[in-house]
């Protein structure tokens, strides 16, 4: 397993956030975790990423625990697609992208034909070369994702970390940016793990999932396992119908009405 963690237990001072969580995700696979606003998506993201250190428990990456890797070494192998992808300087969409290859560069030097070679790849795997010259600060924010996705790819990492990657995108550039995870999952075996509210873009794309409610693990496993009615009702306090998808027979949630409150808290 590229990355894994063991009984994690994070806090936001003295807030206990997330509570016994465990993962391992098989290599080549997208994972898919879901769950209310507040319930540790992103809490556990930047856990896994070592942004944040857990109070207890521990994360490993290619084996190794991630707390003992240099800045250096984690870069070399686990990218980050954040939440805000907004970008402060005027960097051209290739620039940004080549950035992805810092990791693999020393110091004092440049980079080289190779890393220039891995950057534009990205950008053909995640169809930006047509963007290469523009200004990320006058791209769409499909766009900008899409690019921020291709300087994910040329680090070249084993494990990708995606928070919220389809939010505030239109329909065609959700589908657009979900092919691109999965394709980069399939065809570099790379292991993603990704924070997502659309749980039907999830059940779609996602080879398993994990459903958190007040930071513990509520249920796990592949789509159809996890996104049942019992469970939606639950956990987003939502009553639903759980069907199959009309074209590719992927679960498909329809969500139908909210609970009481009174019902919600019993």
């Amino acid at each position: 397993m590229k990355i894994a963690a063991k009984d994690l237990e994070v806090c936001y001072g003295e807030n206990l956030i997330l509570k016994g969580i465990s993962l391992a995700p098989r290599e080549g696979s997208l994972l898919g975790v879901i769950g209310p606003n507040g319930s540790g998506k992103t809490t556990l993201l930047k856990t896994l990423s070592n942004i944040l250190k857990p109070r207890s428990g521990v994360v490993y990456l290619n084996g190794s625990e991630i707390g003992s890797l240099t800045s250096r070494e984690t870069a070399r192998n686990l990218a980050v697609v954040p939440q805000d992808t907004g970008v402060g300087f005027d960097f051209t969409a290739y620039e940004l992208v080549l950035m992805g290859r810092t990791p693999h560069i020393g110091r004092f030097e440049k980079e080289s034909r190779t890393d220039r070679n891995i950057a534009a790849d990205a950008m053909r795997l995640t169809h930006t070369e047509d963007l290469k010259d523009r200004l990320v600060t006058t791209l769409s924010g499909g766009e900008r994702q899409k690019v921020v996705i291709a300087k994910a790819l040329s680090q070249e990492p084993n494990v990708l970390l995606l928070d919220e990657p389809t939010a505030n995108l239109d329909i065609k550039n959700q589908l657009e940016v979900m092919g691109l995870i999965k394709n980069a999952v399939i065809g570099r075996g790379i292991t993603a793990i990704m924070a997502i509210h659309d749980i039907n873009l999830a059940a779609r794309y996602c080879d398993e999932m994990m459903l958190l409610r007040l930071g513990e693990i509520y249920a796990s496993g592949p789509p159809k396992a996890v996104l049942t009615k019992e469970n939606i009702k639950a956990v987003f306090g939502v009553e639903s119908l759980v069907t199959d998808g009309p074209e590719d027979g992927s679960v498909y949630v329809i969500p139908l009405s909210t609970l009481e409150k009174e019902e919600q808290t019993s």
